[in-house]
């Protein structure tokens, strides 16, 4: 027991006096030193040497552990030398988001019968998952789930009112072995991050209280006990040099050991709130890991797993190992690895890919993502060399498959995809939080003339932004409220369309719709911009962080603007104007903004110069306001921002 107990004490850094800290230092080297497996079946053994690790290797208690941040690996017993592969499969996933409902969760994959068809396939919900990950665990001998960072975070009511310990407790029930930070995990900042993983009640909520506030300790058992996983990551660092969790996590099968080195990507402060992450520094992800497997492979480990939050996209089938049109960040950082990596599992981008990648002096090198919200997994077999210690990259096979769910796809892709049924276990502690949910979730808020989405007009906004930002800026137009005269919402910050539940418009819209929309409980803020910050806020679409991928902001009614793709970054705003006047570069405007772009989120680093700043209410509100009041609420249709060529 004491292998489990003792790294929750110390495992976010809670260090223990005089004689309990040197007793709880003892109890964490012994359990590091037993490295945890786990059955074909999925049973939990020993957990030990994973949650000894974290944190513990950071310095959180004042226990000197070894400085892998994995614990003491222990020696490899010998084994039979028959030349037959040690066969480990693993189970990955990214992006969950706190997805533990199906919804209305859709993939379009092609029927492998016949070229050119494609189906819509129902898929998602955590109860799904869990069977599917049974079902492939008892496939093989060795097995290790992994999930790629943002399990949590971005979440659905029925997850996000109970602050994310649903997702916890369902990812415990399913059995997931080790999880790497994504940036998502630092939305409500790192104290709450430890709470969330170590356990207990958060002292600012309603233990078990009633729906319509922000609840905790609302499960079945009445308290939340925290992850039966760990978190890790090389390259998140305090301010006092040490990681913030540990860098790497390492497995053993059959006496050979697997090292699962992680990153969460270094442009994370730049897409959470600042406030959240102060005194952290985000090193090169490549760096981190190449450190790391160097001095892995110091203490004789051979195979190495990269499993790291971030991504990119490619033109190809999710399966295709060729990985047509490869871009992205991922492939980039791929390509500085050390050779020694064999498998690099990523995220962030919600992408499938499962490509084969001939990457400088590491030709072969697989890259895998499975899309997002947990709609499907990455199942790869990894073939250990029983003599070497590495991974035979020519044994080792990988494929992307849906977590199909026979819901809202088509009927006729069951036969293609077939539907695993829901797990009881998992089915009914969703059904709990959802119950518990939905006297809130359920409500019925206001109507819409039609559906509200993201899809984007060759510009850049959509309906749903420019519908946000009109809400935002009835909310704070009043010169009680602030005064102001122009809205900006970034797109990150919508997460799901605002569809019709109904066969035709008026469509109803319910809380939890709104709040899927805008999960992240940000605040408006009123401030005063200059026109010539406003054009320079506007060319920071396409710069910085938001050179390779713009992020374009989306604007409230009678702010409009066009640009140019084909001028260089910084010079490609041709023209502001609000309400069919020009933006004047000497004269000020009051501009509503959230909290996290307030705080130069996203790279929108000229709203810190922001003056004369005036809080006002939450986002959330702010829509669920608007929409109010009987009337049906015509969805903006017209593009606001323009593409010139």
């Amino acid at each position: 027991m004491a292998a489990r107990i003792v790294p929750r004490i110390a495992r976010f850094g809670v260090a223990a006096p005089g004689a309990a800290r040197a007793a709880a230092c003892a109890a964490a080297r012994a359990a590091a030193a037993v490295v945890p497996r786990r059955s074909a079946a999925g049973g939990r053994r020993v957990l030990g040497g994973l949650l000894a690790a974290l944190l513990l290797a950071a310095g959180g208690a004042g226990c000197a552990l070894a400085p892998t941040g994995g614990g003491a690996v222990p020696v490899a017993a010998p084994v039979p030398q028959d030349g037959t592969p040690i066969r480990v499969r693993v189970i990955a996933f990214n992006d969950f988001h706190g997805q533990i409902e199906p919804g209305e969760l859709t993939l379009r994959l092609r029927d492998p019968a016949v070229p050119g068809r494609t189906w819509s396939v129902g898929v998602g919900g955590a109860a799904h998952l869990a069977t599917l990950v049974r079902r492939l665990r008892t496939e093989s001998t060795h097995s290790v789930l992994v999930s790629g960072g943002d399990l949590v975070g971005a979440s659905p009511i029925a997850s996000a009112l109970f602050r994310d310990e649903p997702t916890i407790e369902v990812m415990n029930a399913i059995g997931l072995d080790l999880s790497v930070l994504g940036n998502h995990e630092f939305d409500r900042g790192v104290a709450e991050l430890r709470r969330l993983m170590a356990g207990g009640c958060h002292p600012g909520a309603v233990p078990g209280g009633d729906s319509g506030a922000t609840e905790t300790c609302a499960g079945p058992s009445g308290r939340y006990a925290g992850a039966g996983f760990p978190l890790f990551a090389a390259n998140v660092l305090q301010a006092d040099g040490r990681p913030l969790v540990a860098p790497s996590v390492v497995r053993e099968f059959d006496g050979r050991r697997v090292a699962f080195v992680g990153a969460v990507l270094r442009g994370t402060p730049t897409v959470v709130a600042p406030s959240g992450i102060v005194g952290l520094r985000f090193e090169d992800e490549a760096e981190a890991i190449n450190r790391q497997v160097g001095m892995l492979k110091a203490q004789g480990i051979e195979a190495f797993v990269a499993v790291i939050h971030e991504g990119g996209a490619t033109n190809g089938d999710w399966n295709d190992p060729t990985c047509p049109g490869a871009r992205g960040a991922i492939f980039s950082i791929a390509d500085r690895l050390r050779p020694e990596v064999d498998l690099v599992l990523s995220g962030h981008s919600h992408q499938g890919y499962n490509c084969v990648r001939d990457a400088p002096g590491n030709p072969g090198l697989r890259i895998v993502q499975a899309v997002a919200n947990g709609r499907a997994v990455s199942v790869v077999d990894l073939a250990l060399d029983r003599t070497t210690g590495d991974i035979d990259r020519q044994r080792t096979s990988a494929i992307n498959r849906p977590v199909a769910n026979g819901l809202n796809g088509d009927r006729a892709a069951d036969a293609v995809y077939p539907p695993v049924p829901a797990d009881p276990a998992v089915s009914a502690l969703v059904a709990h939080y959802a119950a518990r949910a939905e006297p809130l979730a359920g409500r019925v808020i206001g109507r819409l003339d039609g559906e509200a989405g993201r899809a984007s007009s060759p510009g850049g906004d959509a309906a749903l932004g420019r519908l946000v930002a009109d809400a935002q800026l009835a909310a704070t137009r009043a010169p009680t409220r602030g005064g102001a005269q122009i809205a900006l919402m970034n797109p990150g910050g919508l997460r799901a369309d605002l569809r019709c539940a109904s066969a035709a418009p008026p469509c109803a819209v319910t809380f939890g719709q709104v709040f899927g929309a805008q999960p992240f409980g940000n605040s408006l803020v009123v401030m005063t911009l200059t026109g010539a910050q406003l054009f320079a806020l506007l060319e920071q679409q396409f710069t910085g962080p938001n050179r390779e991928r713009p992020r374009v902001l989306q604007p409230s009614s009678g702010f409009v603007w066009s640009w140019r793709a084909s001028a260089p970054p910084g010079a490609r705003i041709v023209d502001a104007r609000l309400n069919g006047e020009p933006i004047v570069r000497a004269r000020a405007y009051r501009v509503t903004v959230n909290s996290f772009l307030a705080d130069g989120g996203d790279g929108f680093t000229v709203l810190r110069e922001g003056a004369d700043r005036l809080g006002g209410v939450q986002d959330l509100d702010a829509l669920a306001g608007f929409l109010a009041g009987g009337a049906v609420s015509a969805v903006p249709r017209e593009a606001r921002v323009l593409r010139v060529d």
